[in-house]
């Protein structure tokens, strides 16, 4: 493929043209991608890198340049193709969900979702959860703790943030008797308690499978009852599906749908795999809901929302997971990938917990399997380790160390394979390195020697990681823990 300028001019203009906090992937070393292939993705030398975190592609070309000969323009005329692809769209949700209003990108469906719900009672204040993430504009990032957290923002009045329903890390564990009803318990009292100073409920907005947030499985039964506070308040719940929707769950369309028939949101949104790429997205709500909306007398338009393109192109992607049996893959190929990671879990102690269903898993690094102290600087020292083994990963998390893997829907056994196989690798020869380390590490004035590129220290810092310095310790577990000493080095294989 024709470059128009070689790496290093790329890597400089974008460093002088694009915002210093649009971050790049592997900032130490990042990687110029020229083209891509269902789940592989080739740099400019050619080199095929396996994708395991590029959730937004499913197969499309020929539907959008089909379309794109004939016309493309807004949804104020009429067009088939809108209306056929609501249709078929509304087909795949529970019933009471068939209204549709098409966007661009999944923050703007999020940001519509608010207004949806905040004008169906006139209520103001939106429950989210803790480390959660909706978009980036800015109604959103007040209602994401990832985000404003990091920032200096502080959190609004009309925000109020609930535990992470997390039974692995969080205040209610596996081993509680009922964490769905105790994490539920905790939004009820931030209702009663928003009540008390008197404030009113518009919404829950909650991603039905928490991504940034370290790949998190609400406990069975903790929506069920959510909702039920909620709309006791006289709120609407909004089940975030940007990035855990269209069948990667394998068992169901929608990531909601596993949590059972008896629990169904007022309002979905969607985006990322919705267009293969191409920028789409949607919030589906009630008839009720939606008249709410129009009562306002405000009109909703959007230029490019819906329009016959785009719909074209959502269209095409719903036969594809339909034709090629994306779904039954995300299952099979997910339960095979999420064996063999248990098997590494029993051989590898850095591995505290293996969690997903169908093509989203997270592995979740530990120095310390009782304690279940993060081990955020080997996360980071595996992605960059497995990127050299032409693998692509990304680490996220609260302390930023829980591998995502979340690969395109036609990822297969075989990929599956030759990605556990490298992590295997990678892991064996980190666990050897932190062993012999701590066997050498005798004297407490032994010096630790390897050290953090400066680049990837400061990508470390920028997603919010704190800065070790401010709280150094020599070591532990016989690892230099601050980020000066890391081994992250990128030990050679």
């Amino acid at each position: 493929m024709c470059e128009l300028y070689s790496k290093q001019d790329t890597l400089a203009l974008r460093r002088k043209h694009i915002g210093p906090s649009c971050k790049v992937f592997f900032a130490a070393d990042p990687i110029k991608i020229v083209r891509a292939q269902r789940q592989y993705m080739f740099d400019e030398t050619g080199e095929q890198y396996l994708d395991c975190i590029n959730n937004v592609a499913h197969e499309v070309v020929k539907a959008a340049l089909k379309q794109m000969e004939l016309l493309n323009t807004n949804s104020r005329f009429l067009h088939d193709n809108i209306v056929e692809y609501a249709r078929r769209l509304a087909a795949t949700l529970p019933e009471k969900l068939s209204v549709c209003y098409f966007t661009n990108s999944g923050s703007e469906a999020n940001d519509l979702a608010l207004r949806l719900a905040r004008q169906f009672r006139g209520h103001q204040d939106v429950i989210t959860l803790d480390h959660a993430y909706h978009g980036h504009l800015s109604s959103l990032i007040e209602i994401s703790p990832y985000k404003f957290r990091k920032g200096k923002d502080v959190k609004k009045a009309f925000v109020h943030v609930a535990p992470t329903p997390d039974t692995y890390r969080g205040k209610y564990r596996e081993d509680h008797a009922d964490p769905a009803s105790a994490y539920a318990e905790e939004v009820k009292e931030i209702i009663e308690e928003a009540h008390n100073s008197g404030r009113k409920i518009a919404a829950f907005i909650a991603e039905s499978m928490q991504s940034c947030g370290g790949q998190i499985i609400p406990p069975a039964g903790y929506f069920q009852k959510v909702a039920e506070y909620v709309h006791r308040a006289g709120g609407v719940f909004i089940a975030d599906e940007v990035q855990v929707g269209f069948g990667r769950v394998g068992k169901h369309f929608w990531s909601f749908q596993m949590h059972g028939e008896d629990f169904v949101p007022d309002i979905v949104t969607m985006g990322k795999p919705m267009g293969n790429g191409h920028p789409m997205a949607c919030v589906v709500t009630t008839k009720e809901i939606a008249e709410a909306f129009s009562s306002s007398g405000m009109e909703y338009f959007n230029t490019y929302g819906g329009n016959p393109v785009s719909s074209a192109v959502g269209l095409a992607v719903l036969n594809i997971i339909e034709n090629e049996d994306l779904q039954g893959n995300a299952t099979r190929v997910g339960d095979y990938l999420t064996e063999l990671l248990n098997k590494q879990k029993a051989k590898h102690t850095l591995i505290g917990d293996i969690r997903g269903i169908g093509l989203f898993i997270g592995i979740d690094l530990v120095k310390d399997r009782q304690k279940r102290t993060p081990a955020t600087d080997e996360a980071q020292h595996v992605i960059y380790e497995m990127k050299e083994k032409r693998v692509l990963l990304s680490a996220d998390g609260p302390h930023r160390n829980v591998l995502k893997i979340k690969p395109p829907m036609c990822f297969t056994e075989e990929d599956a394979k030759f990605m556990v196989d490298k992590l295997d690798e990678i892991l064996t020869v980190l666990e050897e390195a932190i062993g012999v380390q701590s066997e050498s590490m005798i004297s407490e004035n032994a010096p630790c020697r390897a050290k953090l590129p400066n680049e990837a220290h400061s990508e470390l810092l920028s997603d919010g990681t704190s800065d070790p310095r401010e709280n150094p310790s020599p070591k532990r577990n016989g690892l230099c823990t601050d980020k000066h000493s890391l081994l992250s080095k990128r030990l050679k294989t």
